[in-house]
Parts: C-alpha cells; sequence; structure tokens
C-alpha cells in the first residue's frame, strides 16, 4: 500500500560510482562528475582540488572570442584537451570562485566520481497520492496560472524585488522550462544561471557587497510534489554555525537545481576599473563569453569591444545619473531616480546589479521602483559606487528592496553609508523601515552590523530609561529588527525582577574601536528630499 512507504526507504541513496584514474578520458567526462582539478593558490602555487562539473563547452571562438583564421590555426596544433572548457565547482570553497578552466588542467591520473544514481519513483507511490480535499482544484488553479504567468514574461527583464516564480530571459536568451530535466547532458552556458558567494568578515561585514535579497514571498515550485520541511528553529543555531553556513553556502539558494547555473560574462570593465562578473546576468546572447564586456559607466550600455565603447564616447554627453541630486556632501552626491520616467538607463542598472546578485529574479519590469543612487564626484564627472531600490508603494512599508555597493568599491565604508542613508529617508517620511526579507547572508551581515552600531550608540549616549519604542521611533528602525538586534548582542538582563538593557564592556569598547575607523556619515542637513506622492493612475503599473 502507498501508506506503507517509510522515510527510510527514500532516505537510502545508493554510493556514487567511481572510476579509478587512468580508466577514463578526457571525453567521458560529462556534467555532474567530480574530477580532481589544477588551481592556482594565493601564493602562486599549484594544487590540485576536487571539483563538480557544471557546465561543459567548446572553446569561444569568433569575431570576439578570437580571430577565426587564427583560431583555426592554434587548434589544428593544440592540445585535445584544450579545445574543451569545464565551468566547475571547487570542494569547500565558496562558490563565487567558480570559473572556467580548460581540460588540459584536469588530473585524469586520479579517481572520478560520477553523479550519485537516482531511484525510481515508485508507480504506486504517485498513484496513491492524492491532494488533499478542496485543494486539489485550487492547486491546479495556481500551477496553470504560474506556468501562464511564466511563459508570458519569458522574454522580459528586471532585477529588482522579484517575488514571482521564474527567471525569463533577455532578447532571445532561451526561456526556462516549467520542468527541470536534470540529465548529464552537456548544458549551454547562456541558458543557465550560477550562484555563489565569498567570505564575509564579520567585522567588515557591511563594506562589502550590501545585496539584500528582496524577494519577499518563496519560490514557488511548480514541480514540488510535496510541502518542504519547515526550517529548523534559530534556537538550534548557534552563532559559530551561522556565521559558518552564511560563509560556505549560496545566498537564498531555493533549490538544488540553482547549483547548477552557470555565469555568461567573465569581465566588465567600468570606467577604469575591471572587475570579475560573479553571477548569471541576461545580457544579449551574442555578448555571452567575451573576454571582456565594456560598459559605460554614466550611462551602463553595454559594447563589445574597447573601439566601440571609445565611439559610443563621443557622443554619449550624460556625466551622472539621469535623476535629481538630493544630498551632496564633500565628494558623495546621491540621485533620485523614477523607473517609471528613467526606464532604460534602470534597465541598464538592473542588468549590471544581476551580475553582483545571485538570488534576485529578473524581471523587465522597473517602474514600480525608485532608484537611489551614490556617487563619487570628481572633475570628469560623478560615477557610480552603489544604489539601493525602494517600491513606491510597499505594502509592508519595506524601505529598501534591493541594495548593492559595486565590487571595486567595495571595503570602505559605503555599505553602511547607504544603509544609513535608506533609515534617513524613513526618518523624513516618519515611518519605520525595515530591509524586504528574507536577506541574502553579506546582508544580512551589513544590516545587523549596521543595527548594532546605531542601538548601542543611542544606548550609550542616552542617560534616561529608554523602552524598545523609542529606540525605534529614534532610530527608524522596526520594534522586531531592534528585538532581534538585541537578543543577539545580549543586551537584556533580568534585574529586581525586571527586564533592563545593558551594554558589556568588552561591547562598548569594541563599538569604539569600530567607530573609530567608520570615516564617512551622513549628515541628514545636506539632504533636500521630500516624500514623494504618487496618485492611485500613477500606481497602476502595465495595467
Amino acid at each position: 500500500m502507498a501508506g506503507h512507504n517509510t522515510p527510510k526507504d527514500e532516505g537510502h541513496q545508493d554510493p556514487p560510482p567511481i572510476t579509478p584514474g587512468g580508466a577514463y578520458s578526457i571525453q567521458t567526462v560529462s556534467v555532474g562528475c567530480k574530477v580532481y582539478a589544477r588551481r592556482k593558490t594565493p601564493d602562486g602555487e599549484e594544487e590540485e582540488r576536487l571539483a563538480e562539473i557544471l557546465s561543459i563547452r567548446d572553446k569561444p571562438s569568433g569575431t570576439y572570442g578570437g580571430h577565426p583564421k587564427r583560431v583555426v590555426k592554434e587548434e589544428e596544433s593544440q592540445d585535445p584537451a584544450d579545445r574543451l572548457e569545464f565551468f566547475v565547482h571547487w570542494d569547500q570553497f565558496n562558490k563565487r570562485l567558480d570559473d572556467w578552466i580548460s581540460g588540459s588542467r584536469l588530473v585524469l591520473s586520479r579517481d572520478l566520481e560520477w553523479p550519485r544514481p537516482k531511484a525510481p519513483p515508485s508507480a504506486k507511490k504517485s498513484a496513491g497520492k492524492k491532494a488533499p480535499p478542496g485543494k486539489s482544484r485550487a492547486q491546479s488553479l495556481l500551477k496553470k496560472a504560474a506556468t501562464s504567468n511564466a511563459l508570458s514574461h519569458s522574454k522580459s527583464v528586471k532585477t529588482e524585488p522579484e517575488t514571482l516564480p521564474g527567471t525569463p530571459t533577455f532578447e532571445g536568451a532561451p526561456s526556462p522550462s516549467p520542468a527541470l530535466n536534470v540529465s548529464l547532458k552537456r548544458k549551454v552556458p547562456h541558458d543557465e544561471e550560477e550562484e555563489d558567494d565569498d567570505d564575509a568578515d564579520l567585522d567588515a561585514d557591511a563594506d562589502g557587497e550590501m545585496d539584500v535579497d528582496a524577494e519577499g514571498e518563496e519560490v514557488l515550485d511548480l514541480d514540488a510534489s510535496g510541502t518542504p520541511p519547515p526550517p529548523a528553529p534559530l534556537a538550534t543555531f548557534s552563532k559559530e554555525q551561522e556565521i559558518e553556513k552564511l560563509r560556505t553556502s549560496g545566498s537564498m539558494t531555493q533549490s538544488i537545481s540553482e547549483i547548477a547555473r552557470v555565469k555568461n560574462l567573465n569581465r566588465l570593465q567600468i570606467g577604469k576599473h575591471e572587475v570579475d562578473a560573479w553571477y548569471f546576468s541576461p545580457y544579449p546572447r551574442e555578448y555571452a563569453h567575451l573576454p571582456v564586456l565594456y560598459l559605460c559607466e554614466f550611462c551602463l550600455s553595454c559594447f563589445p569591444s574597447q573601439f566601440m565603447l571609445s565611439r559610443h564616447r563621443k557622443r554619449c554627453t550624460l556625466l551622472h545619473p539621469p535623476g535629481n541630486e538630493i544630498y551632496r556632501h564633500e565628494d558623495i552626491s546621491f540621485f533620485e531616480l523614477d523607473g517609471k520616467k528613467q526606464l532604460a538607463w534602470c534597465r541598464n542598472l538592473s542588468l549590471l546589479s544581476k551580475c553582483f546578485l545571485d538570488h534576485k529574479t529578473l524581471y523587465y519590469d522597473v517602474t514600480p521602483f525608485l532608484y537611489y543612487v551614490m556617487c563619487h564626484r570628481d572633475s570628469t564627472g560623478c560615477h557610480i559606487i552603489g544604489y539601493f531600490s525602494k517600491e513606491k508603494e510597499s505594502a509592508d512599508n519595506y524601505n529598501v528592496a534591493c541594495i548593492l555597493t559595486l565590487p571595486q568599491h567595495q571595503r570602505f565604508g559605503y555599505g553602511k553609508l547607504l544603509i544609513e542613508f535608506s533609515y534617513e529617508l524613513s526618518k523624513k517620511e516618519g515611518k519605520l523601515g525595515s530591509p524586504e526579507k528574507p536577506l541574502s547572508d553579506l546582508g544580512l551581515l551589513g544590516y545587523r552590523a549596521y543595527w548594532s552600531e546605531t542601538i548601542i550608540e543611542l544606548l550609550l549616549n542616552t542617560t534616561d530609561d529608554i523602552s524598545i519604542d523609542d529606540i525605534a521611533q529614534k532610530t527608524a528602525i522596526t520594534h522586531a529588527d531592534v528585538m532581534n538586534t538585541c537578543t543577539t548582542l545580549q543586551l537584556f538582563k533580568h534585574y529586581k525582577g525586571q527586564h533592563v538593557i545593558s551594554i558589556p564592556e568588552a561591547l562598548q569598547e569594541r563599538h569604539k574601536k569600530r567607530m573609530e575607523k567608520r570615516r564617512r556619515r551622513i549628515h541628514p542637513d545636506c539632504l533636500q528630499w521630500k516624500p514623494p506622492v504618487f496618485t492611485r493612475d500613477q500606481l497602476r503599473f502595465g495595467w
């Protein structure tokens, strides 16, 4: 009977097949295999490390990948192993370090581990499983609506908060299939996304990538046959375990299939900076796997060659984001942009930010959002450092939807500056604000650092008794975030039958050292801004 299936039967898995070294060739290596490969260490030495094959492709060639005639001559004398490239995930390493390597770097003399075989689904189980009464029709309608919605948006893109299922692609990129078919076939790299993360230092957490997950709802799995198990309670995780999880796991990994997503860009040149792309971004197909993609740092348009970019710069007259400057202090400026008015620029920003945000679902419509772009001013113009976006009308009073500091400007304190500016806007609005939940790993660390510093600074400068509500009203941080931060810092003490807030001396010393290192702050008197008000007709996006 179907009811006799036990979890033990489902949990049993056969060990993965192993092929000894020397008994296989590079042509037999397929997606999903684990094989040793050579990589360079930070010291410049070479080591052999286990790597999982996520994708395989022929070495790029053509107009931008290499000169066609030269490529043909090189292939004749080239090692056959170098004609293939493998996208690998290094074992026990952060996913952000995933990279394309040539076939000659695979160590064929060591054992190869094949993907673990999957047990075939039980016919009796599938036949005996029925939906609860009264829910089958609703679930089928929801599935049909979600499927049609994903197909209808298959040619649209957007990188903002982004709670609908699926990941539509951009201009000619193939639309995702509702059902994921996992196989050992070679995958087209442009059709996949890759996600990874780098090590986050808790002491400098807010100075790096401040990406906040804007997906307030769970991603709907159209093929899910059952309800996922509830998450473990927070009390079961220690602080060390949580930090280790944030350091090693991908941010907001919704399903195991996301591990096999592969980035399609190698490097980006933005002004005088050249940075590595971290994740997949749906730029046009012809730009995929270029050695370098060139971006205009003012209008954010992309070009496949340096010559095309220089020709564009002779005609481009833009020297700052096309919005209103609402803040200026020293060499830092903030510009406010409306996604409905500056449509093209905001879409270019969305494409760029997706290269460094792995958990964003992309859609083409950016009109429901306001963008606040932080720039560094000099004699040549205003150069973008980072940005955050917020909904024009948020039902949950979120003050941030998506927030990011570009990689070339990380570790300089700009992340905390962005967060502080978002709360200054909330104070002007007279509301309590919080970023959309759940947060990404680095976003969580960044916000926790800001909440901790802000609350401790307020407590140290206050001599009278203060309550949780007083802290929330003075800092514009929601009561829930204040409570969670105080609980994490262990500020609540039981004294004479009542709970009081007490700051340990060690925490005070650590706070003073951090504040001495924090050079940049937001000055509210330099903010020239009034909360925008939108009518009902202005908030009807796409209807």
